[in-house]
């Protein structure tokens, strides 16, 4: 059996060795050429599985380490008879701790801030669910927006209460062009007018949730605090959004050890399901030990300790450097991706996981 595997998934020969000759690939360039005598395919969301690059070909799964499944030709699968899994959920604690710690490093004080800071959490799906429960762990208040989903002991409100009531606004949805809610362009120049200009906004989802014109226009006159890990035209960025924003990184929001080991474990269970194998393996016992910060109170942990736990900072001057030209262009950004030295859930620092 052959295997193609995106060279930044983590622990693939750890769990699929056995199994396959595995022949690790960057995601973003693979061919049909690259995938044609294959049985199985892994991928990240930066790979578009589509009848250009399966058809006439051997494979038999697609396994995708990632939530979303946008870059997935569900139908030319199914069409071809190719199982195929994602991973939900995989990396939503590391998303969620992503967003506090994008929030704390704008504002410290907000550990103070309680019932008077108001996080409104835009997709209520694993991510927003984790991000509301970790939110609540601080004291904050949570409401939160999405049309097909309720959660107790959150208050779910419209969109446009949502853009009017929250000093903060997080985005957690896929990326959808179609439907009753489509979430392209879902922030445009309407949604930045309803929202006060001291709002922070952050969006680790998809980058074209949020129109790109209509986002700089609206910090050059609101001076917004807005924190992007997407991007809508991603690679490719342009020092002068750059410029605009609070922090920026490289779609690494949930680049976490334990979410991309995560990620491969459950498309691994997929993949012996397919193939009728025993699942035997866990990526736990591959984790080394880390430090303890959280022998102490949580909000105390935080601010002792919150640049050892997540140096968010450092992350956006590493992508700030690879300008070049007035942008940041695809290589460099899939170097940072390749690279990224993969932190550490706030769980395995001893710290407290929703």
């Amino acid at each position: 059996m052959k295997i193609i595997a995106d060279e930044n998934l983590a622990f693939t020969d750890y769990f699929f060795a056995e199994f396959a000759e595995i022949q690790h690939r960057a995601g973003r360039s693979l061919t049909h050429h690259d995938v044609q005598d294959a049985d199985a395919l892994l991928v990240r969301s930066v790979t578009k599985v589509n009848h250009a690059l399966i058809d006439q070909t051997k494979i038999k799964f697609v396994g995708s380490a990632t939530i979303g499944t946008d870059h997935l030709d569900i139908q030319a699968l199914e069409q071809r008879n190719i199982a195929w899994s994602n991973a939900p959920g995989c990396n939503a604690q590391a998303v969620a701790e992503y967003v506090i710690t994008a929030l704390l490093y704008l504002n410290a004080d907000l550990l103070e801030k309680n019932q008077d800071f108001t996080l409104a959490i835009v997709g209520l799906g694993n991510v927003g669910s984790r991000l509301a429960m970790m939110a609540q762990l601080l004291g904050w208040n949570v409401i939160g927006y999405d049309p097909y989903v309720q959660l107790a002991g959150i208050e779910n409100v419209s969109f446009e209460a949502l853009l009017n009531r929250a000093d903060a606004i997080s985005i957690h949805v896929p990326l959808t062009v179609s439907g009753d809610y489509p979430t392209q362009h879902l922030f445009d120049a309407t949604a930045f007018a309803a929202m006060k200009p001291s709002t922070i906004l952050i969006n680790s989802a998809r980058g074209p949730v949020v129109e790109q014109a209509a986002l700089m226009a609206d910090i050059a006159t609101s001076k917004r605090q807005v924190v992007l890990d997407v991007f809508e035209f991603e690679p490719e960025i342009s020092e002068q959004l750059l410029d605009l924003l609070a922090l920026a990184t490289p779609h690494i929001a949930g680049y976490s050890l334990e979410g991309k080991a995560r990620g491969t474990q459950m498309i691994y269970a997929a993949f012996c399901q397919t193939f009728a194998y025993d699942v035997t393996k866990r990526f736990e016992s591959q984790l080394p030990q880390v430090p303890q910060y959280f022998e102490q109170d949580l909000k105390a942990a935080l601010k002792q300790h919150l640049t050892q736990i997540y140096d968010i900072a450092a992350d956006d001057q590493q992508l700030r450097a690879c300008v070049q030209d007035g942008k940041v262009e695809q290589t460099a950004f899939d170097l940072l991706r390749k690279n990224y030295p993969l932190r550490r859930e706030w769980a395995a620092h001893g710290g407290p996981k929703a």
